[in-house]
């Protein structure tokens, strides 16, 4: 929890329109650290948009988090609509039982429908599984499958996210989907290795690290902090 009170002591000294988690936020399912979480996150004074990851409890978090804000129905996927400030930010629930993969694809249709609803001025896409290939070999088998299906899908709309954004390999680093700048935040806990698999697994030096997107007009530009 140091860490992540870290995280939040820097993100004090803005003026946030919201807020997102996308998902891991605990290791072992325990109904009590999502309660702890959820109080600090009751102290921030913007939307808090969630997304499970694979070592989350997506019934514990439901239970926890039970009017958290965008929330869309739609069986089992815990995944979130929300318009703020003109954005329309979209949550994908990638995530999988009894698995650290995960899939976007049985999601696609809900996704293009939610693009091709009435325009926002601007959308943000968000999922916890990464939607590229990162280059380390163990992460990688466990990515979002589907991403190449998704890439279509984004190649084909006539008004594309700005951005996408996911966590899961916990380092940052950059690549496109479908012409879209898709984004792998750095983590609260700590973070993979960049091992291409040579003999050395590197060090790992990295802080707690967060994302931050600040959106003037149609014009994006998103940073990577260490905290």
């Amino acid at each position: 929890m140091t860490r992540f009170a870290r995280a939040l002591s820097w993100l004090d000294g803005l003026d946030l329109d919201a807020l997102v988690m996308s998902g891991d936020l605990i290791e072992d399912g325990s109904s009590e650290e999502y309660r702890e979480i959820a109080a600090r996150l009751g102290e921030l004074r913007c939307p808090v948009l969630l997304l499970p990851g694979n070592s989350d409890d997506r019934s514990a978090m439901r239970a926890t988090f039970s009017d958290r804000p965008g929330s869309v129905a739609r069986g089992d996927a815990m995944h979130f609509v929300a318009e703020i400030g003109g954005v329309r930010l979209i949550g994908i629930d990638t995530t999988l039982n009894d698995t650290s993969a995960g899939d976007v694809a049985p999601h696609l249709n809900w996704v293009e429908e939610v693009l091709d609803a009435p325009r926002a001025d601007a959308s943000l896409v968000f999922s916890h599984h990464h939607l590229f290939a990162s280059g380390i070999a163990p992460m990688d088998a466990v990515m979002a499958q589907g991403a190449r299906e998704f890439g279509d899908l984004l190649r084909r709309r006539p008004h594309r996210p700005l951005a996408i954004s996911s966590g899961h390999v916990h380092r940052p680093m950059t690549s496109l989907l479908g012409g879209v700048p898709a984004h792998i935040c750095g983590s609260i806990c700590p973070a993979n290795p960049l091992w291409f698999g040579g003999p050395d697994v590197p060090v790992v030096h990295e802080p707690p690290m967060i994302m931050v997107h600040r959106l003037v007009g149609r014009d994006l530009v998103s940073h990577h902090i260490a905290v």
